[in-house]
């Protein structure tokens, strides 16, 4: 399920995070692939210029997001849908605040940001929906808390909708394969809501999808049970109406005879 999540993680981020960028308010400086100069000083190449992250190879940024976010967040250890929500989050504000907000989210003591055993098995054992939910909707007040806010607020704003619903989505998809007997040991099967709110084409379209197919199920099994109920009714009139008739025809050879 880990590799699962991953693989469909790591393309919406890199969707969201674009190509290469230098937007004088943005603290990051030149961006690609939404790896910053320090970044790449730090994982890729020291001495690293703007001219070097224009020139990052995809393969690199790929490289960099597994071994110090998704890694670093052990987020092959999360359930469904709480990897994706924290990886994003870690990418976006920093691996320390997604660490310390997961923290909080499972009421655990935020005074460290690791993501450690105990995290872990809290993760696990907590609902993976509100997991998501608390963790998006913190991190959206956080954004909005930011100077930076009117200039970026509304790529922001949808990013987070985006990442909320397709989170969610992974959630379920997960527990509607562990009922169908497809569990896979330390994933939360939590049966789940598809988010209202702006999000990206595709989370909408795969969050749609799944409420679509569960309800075209339910429509089924309403309808067949209708359809039984029915056919009760209808077989216990005709007996009815058969009993009454077999009383009445007694009553009157009865009649007749004694006349």
């Amino acid at each position: 399920m880990a590799a699962e999540s991953y693989n469909a993680a790591l393309p919406r981020l890199l969707r969201d995070e674009g190509g290469y960028t230098d937007h004088p308010s943005d603290p990051g400086g030149p961006t690609n692939f939404g790896i910053t100069l320090a970044d790449a000083r730090r994982y890729w190449k020291g001495n690293a210029t703007a001219d070097d992250v224009r020139a990052l190879p995809q393969s690199v940024a790929r490289k960099i997001y597994r071994e110090h976010y998704w890694n670093a967040l052990r987020c092959d250890e999360l359930p469904a849908g709480v990897d994706y929500a924290v990886f994003d989050y870690g990418v976006n504000s920093g691996i320390g605040r997604a660490g310390k907000v997961l923290r909080r989210v499972l009421t655990l003591s935020d005074r460290t940001s690791a993501v450690s055993d105990d995290v872990i098995a809290a993760a696990r054992a907590a609902v993976a929906r509100d997991v998501v939910i608390a963790i998006c909707a913190e991190r959206l007040a956080f954004l909005k808390s930011l100077k930076t806010f009117p200039v970026f607020g509304r790529g922001w704003t949808a990013r987070v909708s985006g990442v909320r619903a397709a989170a969610l989505a992974m959630a379920e998809r997960r527990a509607v394969a562990s009922v169908s007997g497809d569990a896979v040991p330390g994933k939360a099967v939590v049966p789940i809501a598809v988010p209202a709110g702006t999000a990206s084409a595709g989370a909408v379209i795969a969050a749609g999808a799944t409420s679509a197919a569960i309800t075209a199920r339910l429509h089924v099994a309403l309808v067949v049970a209708a359809s039984a109920a029915l056919a009760v009714i209808v077989i216990f009139l005709i007996w009815r109406w058969r009993h009454r008739a077999e009383q009445e025809a007694a009553v009157k050879g009865t009649s007749n005879g004694l006349g």
